[in-house]
């Protein structure tokens, strides 16, 4: 890829400007010195600009050596810059974007064939989608008249992913499926038994409770309860009012990692998983694509708030069986109550207030429980008493 552009400095045009000026009034006024010193001014530009022009002769390459990495972890690349055969080359500027940052390389000259690497280290202290590249290589002259920038790579995204807690078993009870969960629907054929009734025709002759029969002497079948595989839906709010906003963002950051410690947990499980985060879904196929787009998630004004976490659940997971609502600490109970209301009836419910520092709380009413989770390896205790209440 290479693609340049040279530009005027803010020197540059002062130079170029006044130079023209004082070359037209010198002309029109007969003022030899001032056309000569405005004639020096232009051919300074002109001179400037004819330096930085011409293909960079060097082949560059920008490697990461990992894509991906959590919270913390450190994240190193590098720039590969290779001189071509057949003569010594200049030394170059290199700018490498990374983020909303940028960090110049200085590559010395190099020998026919010669490679020269520098390293470079990516900050991963906060969870983020970081673009590194492209690399551009740096032209300009000695007075800082001009600078001509070649692209010479692309650009690579690097995702750091949030910190996960792992859950066991033993921890994650509400989150296994053995049997199913029984729901007030009824079936003719299941694993839940609800009553006896009188046959009806059509009714599967496997049905037949024989015992009965014989003893009233009419045909009398089986009737259960429908269960259905346990589906979890987890639900995030983006809504930046939703979040005491410190300077590093705490109760989001907690909040994500929730987030991403159930998913994982429930991808492991090879259960059916929606995650509703921002504008759209979170990718729930595997592991990394997980991962990866929680990585970017981020609080907007097109953001769902808490108080719409239900009803958004209830539309794009009407069959969920077990729900998580995920918050900050700035929602008031009754409307993360309010909120729950509008899950689909017989849904297992947890709300999840992330208040760093905080102690484990935990309130279950029916199959709603509200939880105060203030560290993230406080998740597993926290599953395992909303799973005892």
């Amino acid at each position: 890829m290479r693609r340049s552009r040279t530009r005027l400095s803010g020197v540059g045009w002062g130079a170029g400007l006044l130079g023209a000026a004082a070359l037209v009034a010198g002309v029109l006024l007969g003022w030899v010195e001032l056309a000569a010193l405005g004639a020096v001014g232009v051919a300074a530009v002109l001179v400037a600009v004819a330096m930085t022009w011409g293909r960079l002769p060097h082949a560059v390459r920008l490697d990461l050596a990992d894509r991906r990495v959590r919270v913390g972890e450190r994240a190193f690349g590098g720039v590969v810059v290779t001189a071509p055969g057949g003569r010594r080359t200049r030394s170059v500027r290199l700018e490498l974007q990374v983020g909303e940052g940028r960090a110049e390389l200085d590559v010395p000259s190099l020998a026919p064939g010669e490679e020269h690497e520098e390293l470079f280290a990516v900050p991963t202290d906060r969870r983020a989608v970081v673009t590194v590249g492209p690399v551009r290589a740096v032209r300009g002259d000695p007075l800082g008249i001009a600078v001509r920038h070649a692209v010479t790579t692309g650009s690579e995204e690097l995702y750091v992913h949030p910190r996960v807690v792992m859950l066991t078993g033993a921890d994650a009870g509400l989150l296994r499926d053995l049997e199913g969960g029984a729901t007030r629907d009824l079936s003719d054929m299941d694993l839940a038994f609800h009553a006896l009734r009188d046959y009806v025709v059509g009714d599967d002759r496997r049905s037949i409770h024989w015992r009965t029969t014989a003893r009233r002497g009419e045909l009398t079948v089986k009737q259960y309860e429908d269960t259905r595989r346990t589906q979890t839906a987890v639900a995030l709010a983006t809504d930046p009012r939703d979040y005491k906003h410190a300077d590093d963002d705490a109760e989001l950051e907690l909040a994500v990692s929730v987030v991403a410690s159930l998913g994982v947990h429930v991808l492991a499980e090879e259960h059916p998983l929606e995650v509703l985060a921002g504008p759209g879904r979170v990718r729930t196929t595997a592991r990394r694509p997980l991962l990866d787009d929680c990585s970017g998630i981020t609080c907007g004004p097109d953001g769902t708030g808490s108080r719409l976490l239900g009803r958004r659940i209830a539309r794009e997971a009407p069959d969920v069986t077990l729900a998580f609502l995920v918050t900050g600490s700035v929602v008031p109970a009754a409307d993360l109550r309010a909120a729950a209301r509008h899950v689909p009836e017989g849904t297992r419910t947890l709300v999840v207030s992330c208040v760093p520092g905080a102690e484990v709380e935990v309130r279950t009413q029916r199959t709603l429980s509200l939880v105060r989770l203030g560290a993230l390896d406080d998740l597993p205790r926290a599953l395992r008493l909303a799973a005892a209440a």
